[in-house]
């Protein structure tokens, strides 16, 4: 049998390339060979490109080659991307079977659904690469399938205690829910809705999520019509394996931090004593809300890193009156850090607790890090992770907002308190993230669910399964 040839198409985003990265580590370990393709505007930002024996990264031209920037019409930068991406990954797979390396599988990840068709052109069969929580893909499924009424009704603003039940889920209130089913963000819900329809359309679609039973069992199981798979913690793993030279080769940034001084930092802190607030590589904070938790963490007198991007990494103007006006009492404290090596952080022995937007990436980051979380989700799928966070593993707690959607200083503060003192709430806060520290590596290490699983993937795709 020949060596199977992998495509990995993913959107130009952080949180997108760092999953697929490490997929494709997980593929090549087993004998897959791969090629990475993305547009241009990532691979500018990358602080190095990914390399390693049996990777081949291919960067494609979307027509916004400096990246989407603020103001920039987004039905048109997703129409160029779709037709672009169409016309750059035929071609390779064209050229690929003429130099007689024919490709085996496609793999693609959110808004990238119309890989689907280039594949069908050429005879080569898919699989999507989730890279969000299983329960947030079930969550999209039946909006779609029977419950639309049922979701618009609980956007109602007049009832913002209404709870929806789904099959297989937690109870949902509405802020547990992705802000592109209450229709926020009406261009996300189309693509996804076009997505769930070719994913109907497959007689046996592959459906990879970055998960693990343990942690979404009712999850991955609760849509009859699928048979979703998790293949994860996808996250770099050298931090518990000091020898993963390939862990180390398949790891890049979009963003930049000027010298890693505050790795020294937190060399002179005590074991479990400093909080670490990142919001992740996009959502973007009212000048009201930095300053809440500015004011926060200098109540708390705790040492504390935080990453505070730079607007014009974003594509903003950078304004004075957005500066800080408390930079130098809060440097008392703790570090102001535009970017970090988020993993190295994590698994740093001073960490105390992650006050994080939830993302998913970061979520199993600190899950496997073994760090309790506070919860401070912004948008998309970040609500539905909070509410798992707090309400379904335990291993942290979730803020609440004022009536005008900022979180107060003495929230902020009041949550720090409970997953860091070692009273009732925090002890059994701890007590959850050693278990799930526990499953997690299990799950992610070599033998684990994530290397069987892949396994029979992979043997089933070569089998014409």
């Amino acid at each position: 049998m020949s060596q199977p040839y992998f495509l990995l198409v993913t959107f130009p985003a952080q949180g997108h390339i760092n999953p697929t990265l490490q997929f494709a580590k997980h593929l090549i370990r087993i004998g897959v060979r791969v090629t990475f393709i993305t547009c241009i505007s990532a691979r500018r930002r990358m602080s190095k490109v990914p390399t390693a024996q049996g990777l081949t990264f291919l960067p494609f031209s979307d027509g916004y080659d400096d990246g989407f920037q603020p103001g920039d019409d987004i039905d048109h930068y997703l129409s160029e991307f779709r037709r672009r991406g169409k016309e750059a990954i035929s071609e390779f797979i064209t050229s690929s079977e003429n130099e007689g390396k024919p490709v085996t599988c496609i793999v693609y990840t959110l808004f990238i659904h119309w890989a689907s068709e280039v594949a069908r052109k050429h005879h080569i069969p898919t699989a999507l690469l989730w890279i969000q929580p299983a329960t947030v893909f079930d969550i999209y499924y039946f909006y779609f399938n029977g419950y639309e009424t049922t979701f618009k009704a609980q956007a109602d603003e007049t009832n913002p205690q209404r709870s929806i039940k789904l099959p297989g889920l937690p109870l949902l209130a509405t802020r547990d829910l992705p802000l592109t089913a209450l229709n926020v963000y009406r261009w996300a819900l189309s693509l996804i809705q076009e997505k769930m329809d070719v994913l109907a359309d497959e007689s046996n679609p592959k459906i990879l999520v970055n998960t693990f039973d343990a942690l979404e069992h009712e999850a991955l199981n609760a849509i009859e019509n699928f048979n979703m798979v998790g293949i994860g913690p996808l996250i770099p793993f050298s931090f518990l394996n000091s020898n993963d030279s390939l862990d180390n080769s398949l790891r890049t940034d979009l963003f930049q931090s000027d010298s890693k001084d505050y790795l020294q930092w937190l060399d002179s802190k005590p074991k479990s004593a400093v909080v670490y607030v990142s919001f992740g590589s996009i959502a973007v904070l009212t000048k009201q809300q930095v300053e809440e938790i500015a004011r926060a963490l200098i109540s708390s007198r705790r040492p504390f890193l935080w990453v505070v991007r730079n607007r014009k990494d974003g594509g903003y103007e950078e304004k004075e009156e957005d500066k800080l006006t408390c930079r130098e009492e809060l440097e008392q404290f703790g570090m102001v850090v535009p970017w970090c090596s988020q993993v190295e952080v994590l698994f740093h022995p001073s960490l105390g607790c992650f006050v994080t937007h939830c993302g998913w990436n970061s979520t199993l980051e600190s899950m496997v890090a073994g760090v309790p979380v506070v919860a401070f989700p912004q948008w998309s799928d970040q609500g539905t992770t909070a509410k798992l966070i707090e309400d379904v593993w335990g291993n942290g707690v979730r803020v609440s907002a004022n009536e005008e959607g900022i979180v107060e200083r003495d929230e902020i503060v009041r949550c720090l308190d409970l997953v860091m003192m070692d009273d009732e709430k925090g002890m059994e806060v701890k007590k959850n993230v050693e278990k799930w520290k526990g499953v997690s590596g299990e799950a992610a290490m070599e033998g684990g669910s994530l290397d069987i699983n892949l396994k029979v993937f992979v043997d089933n795709v070569a089998q014409g399964c």
